[in-house]
C-alpha cells in the first residue's frame, strides 16, 4: 500500500492529466452516439420492416475488436483522439438505438389510440406521449453505453489518443507494474461508476421531465467537449515525433526534439507509446506524425518483407535505405552504434540446469520448456518462425503476451525462455542469459530515424542535426539510460539531455 501511494504522488500530474483525458473522449463519443442513435431508434418506430436489420449492423459493429477497428482508422484518420473517438461511438450506438427503439414500441397501445383519436398525427403523439414516456428507457441505454465507452477508451492510448490507459500500458511496460496498472485501472473504474451515479439520476429524473433530461444531458456534454477547444491555445507543432511503447524510444524522441529545437527554430511535440510497428508506421505514412525511431532490421524484415543480405550492420542499413526509399519514399538517416537485436534468452538457472549456451540447445528440452514471446515475435520470420526453420525448434508451449508482462513471467517462473531486447533495462535487472544465436537468425537492429522523404525535403536541415547521433549511444550506456527510466523512475527527457550534454551535443 504505502508503494502505492508513493507512486500516486510523484504520478500526481500524468494521473489528472490522463484522467481528464479519458473523461473527454468518453463525453464526446457519448454526446455522438446519442444525436446518431436517439433520432435513428425514432426514425426506426415509424419503419419497423428495416429496424432489425439496421439494429443488426450496430450489433455487429459492437463485436469487432477494439484494436481492429483503432488500426483500420489510421490510414484514413491518422492518430489521436480522432479515431479513438469515431471507434467508441460506433460502440456505444447499439444499447442506446434499441432502448430507444423498445421504449417506444413498449408504450401502451391505449394511450398511442387515445392521442390519435384526439387528434395528435405521429409526429405530435411522439413529441407529447411516447417520447416522454420512453425517457426512462432511453436514459437506461445511453447508461450503459456511457460505462461500454469507459471501459474500452483505455484502449485508445494504443493509438496516442491519452486517457488512463497511458498509465496502464506505461505499467505493463515495465514488467507488469502493479502500482501503475492500478493506478491507472481504479480512476478508470472510479469514473464508471461516479459517471453511472450520476446517469442513473438523470434516468429517474426523465420520468417527470421527459425530453428535457436527455436535452440537459446533451448540453452539458457538449460544453466538456467544445469546452477546452475554445481556451485551448493556438499554437500548433512544426514536427511530430512518435515512438513505439517502451522506455527507449521515448529517450530517443526527446533527443531528437532536444537537438532539433536546440539547432532550428522549429515546434516540435511528442507522440510516445504506440503498441506496434505498424500502429506507429501507419501513422507515419498517414502524415499524423513526421519521424519515428525504427531498427535497420525491422525496416528490412517487418516493413520491407526482405531478408538480410548480410549480417554486417552496414550492409543491412543500407540495404534497409535503400529499400524504405524505393517503396515507401522513407528516409531512413544514419543509424547509432548500439544493436538492440533480438534475443532469445533465460534465466541463470535455467540455463545451468540444461547447459543452455545456444538457441540449439534449446532442442533438447523443447518438449519440457514454456516460452513467453510477444505476438509481433511469434509471428515473425525473424522470430519464432525463423527460430522453428533454422534450428530446427518446435517449442511445447508457446504463450504470446504483452512484452511487458513477459519479463515478469520469466521473473515469476510462469515461463522459461522469453524473446529479449539486447538493451532492455531488465535484462540487468533480472541477470538473464541470452543464448547465442550461432546461425545470425537475427539481423542487426541499430536505432535510426524514419521519416517521410518530402519531410526531409521540406527540413533539409533535420539530416546533419539528427546524424549527429550516428554512430554514437553505445549498447552499454543504451542499457544503462533503459535502466534508470525503467527502473529508477526517471523522466526520459531528463535522461536524454544528460547524454547529450555529456556528449556535448547541447548546452546544459
Amino acid at each position: 500500500m504505502n508503494s502505492f501511494i508513493e507512486v500516486f504522488e510523484q504520478r500526481q500530474g500524468l494521473l489528472v492529466e490522463t484522467l481528464w483525458e479519458h473523461f473527454q473522449i468518453s463525453i464526446i463519443a457519448l454526446v455522438i452516439a446519442t444525436l446518431i442513435s436517439v433520432p435513428l431508434g425514432l426514425l426506426l418506430t415509424r419503419n419497423q420492416r428495416i429496424a432489425e436489420p439496421i439494429i443488426g449492423v450496430t450489433a455487429v459493429l459492437q463485436t469487432i475488436p477494439s484494436l481492429a477497428v483503432l488500426a483500420f482508422l489510421i490510414p484514413f484518420v491518422g492518430i489521436g483522439q480522432t479515431p479513438a473517438i469515431i471507434a467508441l461511438t460506433a460502440y456505444g450506438l447499439l444499447p442506446i438505438l434499441r432502448n430507444t427503439y423498445t421504449g417506444i414500441k413498449e408504450v401502451d397501445p391505449a394511450l398511442k389510440e387515445a392521442a390519435t383519436g384526439m387528434g395528435m398525427n405521429s409526429f405530435k403523439r411522439l413529441a407529447k406521449i411516447e417520447l416522454p414516456l420512453a425517457m426512462p428507457v432511453i436514459m437506461a441505454g445511453i447508461r450503459t453505453s456511457m460505462v461500454l465507452i469507459v471501459g474500452t477508451t483505455t484502449i485508445a492510448a494504443l493509438i496516442g489518443a491519452g486517457g488512463l490507459g497511458e498509465i496502464i500500458l506505461l505499467g505493463l511496460d515495465r514488467g507488469g507494474d502493479a502500482n501503475l496498472i492500478l493506478l491507472g485501472a481504479i480512476p478508470a473504474a472510479l469514473l464508471a461508476i461516479i459517471l453511472d451515479v450520476i446517469l442513473r439520476l438523470f434516468e429517474r429524473t426523465s420520468a417527470k421531465s421527459g425530453f428535457r433530461s436527455l436535452v440537459s444531458l446533451l448540453v452539458i456534454g457538449a460544453l466538456i467537449a467544445v469546452g477546452p477547444l475554445v481556451f485551448a491555445g493556438n499554437q500548433k507543432n512544426d514536427l511530430v515525433l512518435g515512438a513505439k511503447l517502451g522506455s527507449e524510444p521515448a529517450i530517443l524522441i526527446n533527443m531528437y526534439k532536444l537537438l532539433i529545437e536546440e539547432e532550428t527554430d522549429l515546434q516540435v511535440g511528442l507522440e510516445p507509446n504506440f503498441g506496434k510497428t505498424d500502429f506507429v508506421f501507419s501513422a507515419l505514412q498517414q502524415g499524423s506524425i513526421d519521424i519515428y525511431p525504427e531498427f535497420t532490421g525491422t525496416a528490412l524484415v517487418a516493413l520491407l518483407e526482405e531478408q538480410a543480405n548480410s549480417n554486417e550492420p552496414d550492409e543491412v542499413y543500407k540495404q534497409a535505405a535503400e529499400g524504405m526509399a524505393d517503396t515507401y519514399g522513407m528516409a531512413l538517416l544514419q543509424p547509432m552504434e548500439y544493436n538492440n537485436t533480438y534475443a532469445v534468452a533465460t534465466t541463470q538457472e535455467m540455463a545451468e540446469r540444461y547447459s543452455l549456451e545456444s538457441i540449439g540447445d534449446l532442442e533438447q528440452v523443447q518438449d519440457q520448456i514454456t516460452a513467453g514471446f510477444t505476438l509481433e515475435f511469434k509471428d515473425r520470420q525473424d522470430g519464432y518462425q525463423g527460430m522453428k526453420e533454422l534450428y530446427n525448434l518446435n517449442l511445447g508451449e508457446v504463450k504470446t503476451m504483452d512484452p511487458g508482462v513477459r519479463q515478469r513471467a520469466i521473473e515469476t517462473g510462469e515461463v522459461d525462455v522469453i524473446d529479449a531486447y539486447a538493451t532492455a533495462g531488465y535484462m540487468v535487472d533480472l541477470k538473464l542469459k541470452v543464448l547465442e544465436d550461432p546461425k545470425n537468425l537475427f539481423p542487426p537492429y541499430q536505432g535510426a530515424p524514419l521519416m517521410r522523404q518530402e519531410t526531409l525535403d521540406r527540413y533539409p536541415e533535420l539530416e546533419e542535426i539528427l546524424n549527429q547521433l550516428g554512430g554514437k549511444i553505445t549498447g552499454d550506456q543504451m542499457r544503462e539510460m533503459n535502466y534508470q527510466v525503467d527502473f529508477e523512475d526517471r523522466n526520459p527527457e531528463t535522461v536524454a539531455r544528460e547524454y547529450l550534454v555529456e556528449e556535448g551535443l547541447i548546452e546544459e
